[in-house]
């Protein structure tokens, strides 16, 4: 099986050390001069996270742009893209637990991808994220999914400057942040070109700021991306 086969079979890709290293200080720096209280969003956000508004700083909208991650949204998406969207989030203690869910995508599948770049060592103590392989395409006439069964997801871990991308139709959630440790992150949407018009409708509530005009064309796919 090919990097390329694998890719969408599994429908996520864990990029590690895509950041440059000598980067995370000054991301974690842009992390927390960002951190804004919930009520100061366009719609409030959960109190067990800190959430941070950043999407207008050079440093976070070049790790948007890395070639190695773009490769992989692009093989993903299959089409023309663009950045939708980055914001901050990192669980506090005793916060930060999702049930298994997806996100969905808008109009066919695959048309939206996330990724989430760490920028804290991360793993079951500090809340990383579960996944369920191979969960975004479900077989016809498959049972509708419990979501409270776990026994199929992984728990990822691993390092400050590794990037998890995935679709956003992926089984996938937050857990808990037992421990208190900082898991300082950015998750990153990027759409297909064709949901460009209705993203424009709504970023206004998400308190996007950045420019969103340019656009991705699909690269050849790198691989050992995993």
């Amino acid at each position: 099986m090919t990097d390329r086969e694998q890719l969408q079979r599994d429908g996520y890709a864990l990029l590690r050390q895509a950041v440059p290293v000598e980067w995370l200080d000054d991301l974690r720096t842009a992390f927390d001069a960002g951190i804004t209280p919930s009520n100061q969003w366009p719609v409030p956000r959960g109190a067990d996270w800190h959430h941070s508004l950043l999407d207008d700083n050079a440093m976070i909208q070049a790790v948007c742009r890395l070639p190695r991650l773009l490769a992989v949204v692009g093989e993903l998406i299959g089409e023309r893209f663009f950045l939708a969207q980055v914001e901050g989030r990192e669980p506090l203690r005793g916060g930060g637990h999702q049930q298994l869910h997806r996100d969905l995508s808008a109009q066919r599948p695959g048309d939206i991808i996330h990724a989430i770049v760490y920028f804290d060592d991360y793993g079951p103590d500090n809340g990383a994220t579960r996944i369920v392989p191979a969960s975004h395409r479900p077989p016809a006439g498959e049972p509708p999914v419990d979501f409270n069964d776990e026994s199929c997801s992984v728990q990822i871990a691993g390092a400050a400057g590794d990037i998890l991308v995935f679709d956003v139709d992926l089984i996938h959630g937050g857990s808990l942040n037992r421990l208190g440790m900082r898991r300082r992150s950015i998750l990153i949407s990027y759409f297909a070109e064709p949901l460009y018009a209705s993203y424009l409708q709504t970023r206004k509530l998400r308190g996007i700021r950045m420019d969103a005009s340019e656009r991705f064309e699909p690269a050849d796919f790198f691989p050992g991306c995993r």
